[in-house]
């Protein structure tokens, strides 16, 4: 299996439900260079994890960071915040 295949749409940001347990789930993102997964917020802490390709992570505060391959970022519960693709990418958000 490969996170690549379970991306079937050529859409230009898609997120399809890896695992779910009782107490969270694991979501692989794929984004494309130049795309944007818009502004949102999460109710929970999560974790994003980059697993090839790079993107740029930032939110309402101001803190911005470029993500490539090995690189995390964690999640704020309430912030805004938003990524954009740099080259095509896949990702995992831990929730």
């Amino acid at each position: 299996m490969n996170l690549r295949e379970i991306h079937t749409d050529p859409k230009e940001v898609s997120a399809k439900l890896l695992f779910s347990t009782t107490d969270g789930v694991l979501t692989a993102l794929q984004i494309q260079e130049n795309a944007l997964l818009k502004e949102h917020t999460t109710k929970v802490p999560a974790m994003l994890i980059c697993v090839s390709g790079e993107v740029v992570f930032e939110n309402e505060k101001g803190f911005k960071q470029a993500l490539t391959s090995g690189d995390y970022v964690p999640i704020e519960p309430l912030v805004k915040h938003w990524v954009k693709g740099v080259l095509d990418s896949q990702l995992l958000l831990i929730k």
